[in-house]
């Protein structure tokens, strides 16, 4: 979650679901959140019910809008001219928090002379090298700061920085393109920002032309509320409602609270809508405050686990960053980055070496590195989407997949099919036979003669799974919370719990490998596994695991916070983040004090990262002086009597470091933060409203259109993110902007009643029959322009396939005039696929992959169609339809030889 993460140091919601019932005002913008988290909306309910105003702003009228006292509709892909148009509001007219901003943003920072910006070059920030679509990012820095980089990185002049690599490898200063590094360093800041190395010179009037705010001020000066309805589609009248209740429910005494989740993630400018949403918020004087902050829904139940202790390829537990190939060829070069840093990020080797220690426990020493060399290194993007694309070519043989159904529940599902089919083997856990499961027998491309089942080499070996209820261990869900689920009953039959079946092959595999004397082998036979086990079928224990991840003192006691943590070996923690949910040898995600033995925060219910904090960046709910800013809004304060920081929530901050500390010359890591600085995170201890490292396509967030618009950008000559990631190919052609061919937008969404790719859902009778069948929404008025019935069939089209659904023709989707055009949206849940009781074409058939290149996210949430009445054309009959369908827009063949194998073509 770099947006957040390079904003403010951690990449998490900052604050929890119960505390919006504190705010005055909440945006929900990129969610429908009480269809889809609707458990959680029940705290949107209770804040409206206490005066507060709630604003949806989304493509659709969905049950959140219903609630809402405004629901705003935009085009699916416009959010940061949206956005942009309120912080332009803010500016012009002074409703930012002026104390706020100047003590705890980088508002008063000056950028070097150098740096030039999207308004002076048609689009694109300085440093944009066209070949490569890539950024030098050394022209966004602070003046004076020679060295900015994401978490991890090097500087040029460090053990493991550019001149050390490219000897290695044999190249001259200055020859080489974005190598493997810049591919994939941008998720690094999920908690501990990017690090600057030294603290910007400072004009705290805010009037020096190349500090942070001017150039702010600058940027956004034409996100007019004329140009806002232009992109958006918008009512300027709304706009102003909207701009008007954000800052009259903003400051001292008032705060206002985002909410977002998928619909923000799923572009290829993602992680800069959640920059936009963090500048506005920070401006506004909202981090850090009860009612405030910016809540970003998780879509499963542990997504944020999956990321804190991650499935990303390119990160450890913790937000650690993966080694990479030719770069961090020891630890003193994986580590040189956080050497001398201030802020938390400071204490890095504590927090690595404590790693290798869980990993491989005794056998891990200062005299080999800790184990260092027995981690895998990067050597290349290995991201889910760039995977596929090998797996077509040949290049890799196997694959797990756990709890994930790619070929409806990712984008671009012929392109997931082709993939699965040109594997060697294939290891499936579900609960269900899902679509991913037997492709090889009735994909679609079965029946299009694309695939033929006996030419398909792909052995697939399906595992039953346990459910959530047949297993024992954590979530940590949407507020970094993590709560303890305990088994209610036995799996069935072969049925096992992905913790029993990752501990067991990994013992097999050390047992099959203990005699051998082959290094490749070492890194196996030294992992720690002596995992007790209980029961018939001799399951891990979960909670020692998660003591493991607590982490363990040289005493062998469990630890109770990451500050504990050493660097010399004489600490183990296997997520320092999650260092504490285990103090005092006690579970506490387990706990479940009743809400009304405690206070409103409820701090003893389960545990929250870190260190149990509730709300993050809390010092900055009280004024540089440690006093709340007001009576209403009073959360955590400096008690001077007392020498500490108190309040009904545990400090985000040294408990016992003053207002008034200031840090000596030379300090480094924590001790480097001032008393006045509430994002201990980040190296500089403010909110950044400009990002001088750490994201790959720019420092402020820009309106680029998505990769498939039905308009050119009319902000800059340059029409999408410079930086996209594309996979260029015959099974993943894109749609041309402003076509005529696919005048449609279609953003595709979730359905209360099914669980994303249907595997929970579709197979089960009752929520069948609540969502029997797939279908799209098509506002009177286009259904009317195409001759479509409600309740009929219809067929939407894109350059990757085409499907067929029931028409829905609903007011809810209407639709948008832009620029004296009339631009209609459609509507696509992605629940269905051919297994199941409940049947029917997968909507994300129809995605594109096109990427964010900070998270290889894809854009999935506005792309462009056509639709027709209809059903769509079976067997060979499609490919020959679709394949005139890009004849006539103008787009290369997409037709692929028999198995699928095509290859990645030279972007053009």
């Amino acid at each position: 979650m770099p947006g957040l993460g390079t904003s403010f140091g951690r990449g998490g919601a900052t604050n929890f679901l119960q505390d919006l019932a504190n705010s005055d005002c909440i945006v929900i913008e990129g969610s429908n959140m009480a269809e889809c988290h609707p458990v959680g909306f029940q705290w949107v309910s209770e804040a409206k019910a206490r005066g507060a105003k709630v604003v949806h702003i989304d493509p659709r009228f969905t049950r959140t809008s219903a609630i809402a006292d405004l629901h705003v509709p935009l085009r699916a892909g416009s959010d940061i001219a949206f956005l942009g148009g309120l912080i332009k509001y803010v500016l012009d007219n002074d409703k930012y928090f002026p104390e706020y901003v100047v003590a705890y943003t980088n508002a008063a920072a000056i950028l070097r002379e150098d740096f030039r910006d999207t308004e002076d070059l048609d689009g694109l920030f300085s440093g944009y090298d066209p070949e490569h679509k890539h950024y030098d990012e050394s022209t966004w820095e602070y003046e004076g700061d020679a060295t900015p980089a994401a978490a991890g990185q090097r500087g040029p002049d460090e053990p493991g920085g550019k001149p050390a690599r490219d000897a290695r490898e044999g190249k001259q200063a200055g020859e080489h393109g974005p190598d493997v590094h810049e591919a994939a360093q941008h998720e690094a800041a999920g908690s501990g920002g990017p690090t600057v190395r030294v603290k910007p010179k400072r004009d705290e009037t805010l009037q020096h032309p190349r500090c942070v705010f001017q150039v702010l001020k600058r940027h956004y000066a034409r996100y007019t509320p004329e140009m806002v309805a232009q992109i958006c589609g918008i009512d300027p009248q709304a706009f102003l409602q909207v701009a008007e209740w954000i800052t009259a429910n903003s400051g001292r005494d008032r705060t206002t609270a985002f909410v977002y989740s998928v619909g923000w993630t799923q572009h290829s400018v993602g992680a800069q809508y959640i920059r936009t949403a963090s500048i506005l918020q920070a401006l506004l004087g909202n981090m850090g405050r009860p009612g405030g902050g910016i809540m970003a829904l998780r879509g499963h139940a542990s997504i944020q686990g999956s990321t804190d202790i991650p499935t990303l390829f390119n990160l450890l537990p913790g937000y650690l960053v993966m080694p990479h190939a030719q770069q961090h060829m020891s630890l003193e070069e994986y580590c040189a980055q956080s050497k001398n840093t201030a802020g938390f990020w400071g204490n890095m080797p504590s927090y690595m070496v404590s790693l290798l220690k869980a990993y491989f426990g005794d056998a891990a020493t200062p005299e080999n590195d800790f184990c260092f060399d027995h981690l895998p290194r990067l050597t290349g993007d290995h991201s889910s989407y760039q995977s596929v694309a090998q797996m077509i070519e040949g290049n890799v043989p196997g694959y797990f997949l756990v709890g994930e159904n790619p070929v409806i529940g990712h984008a671009n599902g012929r392109m997931q099919r082709f993939g699965l089919a040109n594997l060697e083997w294939l290891v499936v856990r579900d609960l269900q036979m899902i679509e991913s499961a037997t492709f090889w027998k009735d994909a679609p491309e079965i029946e299009t003669g694309e695939l033929v089942t006996d030419q398909i080499a792909t052995e697939v070996f399906f595992l039953p799974a346990a459910s959530h209820v047949e297993k024992a261990g954590t979530f940590t869900q949407t507020q970094r919370l993590l709560q303890w689920r305990h088994k209610a009953v036995e799996p069935p039959g072969d049925a096992r719990s992905d913790l029993w079946f990752y501990f067991h092959l990994g013992r097999l595999l050390k047992q099959r490998l203990a005699n051998s004397t082959d290094p490749r082998d070492r890194p196996i036979l030294d992992l720690a596994w002596d995992y007790p086990t209980e029961g018939e079928t001799a399951d891990p224990s979960p909670e020692a695991v998660l003591r493991e991840i607590n982490g363990v003192g040289p005493d062998g006691k469990a630890l109770g916070a990451y500050t504990e943590l050493k660097d010399d070996g004489s600490t183990s923690c296997g997520c320092w983040i999650y260092c504490g949910v285990y103090a005092d040898e006690v579970n506490q995600s387990a706990r479940r004090k009743p809400g009304r033995d405690q206070n409103a925060v409820a701090p003893e219910w389960g545990w929250a990262w870190p260190a149990n904090r509730r709300i993050l960046y809390n010092r900055a709910s009280a004024d540089p002086d440690g006093k709340p800013w007001s009576d209403r809004k009073k959360y955590v304060y400096w008690d001077d009597d007392a020498g500490t920081w108190t309040g009904d929530d545990v400090p985000d901050f040294e408990p016992e470091k003053r207002p008034d500390y200031r840090p000596p010359e030379g300090a480094t890591a924590q001790a480097a933060i001032a008393g006045t600085d509430p994002f201990i995170m980040q190296s500089d201890g403010k909110a950044w409203l400009y990002a001088p490292a750490g994201l790959a396509d720019g420092p402020m967030p820009t309106h680029y259109e998505p990769a498939e618009s039905p308009m050119s950008n009319p902000l800059y000559g340059q029409q999408a993110n410079p930086g996209r990631e594309e996979l260029p190919a015959a099974y993943n052609r894109g749609n041309p902007v402003a076509s005529e061919v696919f005048p449609y937008v279609f953003t595709t969404y979730r359905l209360t009643e099914h669980h994303t790719a249907g595997g929970m859902s579709r197979t089960l009778p009752y929520l069948a029959e609540l969502q029997p069948e797939f279908f799209v929404e098509v506002s009177p008025e286009l259904a009317a322009e195409r001759g479509l019935e409600n309740g009929g069939w219809a067929t939407v089209v894109t350059s990757r396939s085409a499907v067929e659904a029931k028409v829905l023709v609903t007011e809810r989707i209407r639709p948008l005039r832009l620029d004296g055009r009339v631009i209609h949206q459609i509507g696509v849940p992605y629940h269905w696929g051919g297994t199941g009781i409940s049947t029917g074409d997968s909507g994300n058939d129809l995605t594109g992959v096109v990427m964010d290149p900070n998270v290889h996210i894809q854009e999935s949430k506005a792309a462009t169609c056509d639709i027709r009445p209809g059903r769509r054309p079976r067997g060979p009959e499609l490919v020959g339809f679709l394949e005139e369908y890009r004849r006539r827009a103008g787009v290369p063949s997409g037709t692929v030889p028999v198995g699928g194998r095509a290859p990645l073509e030279e972007d053009s």
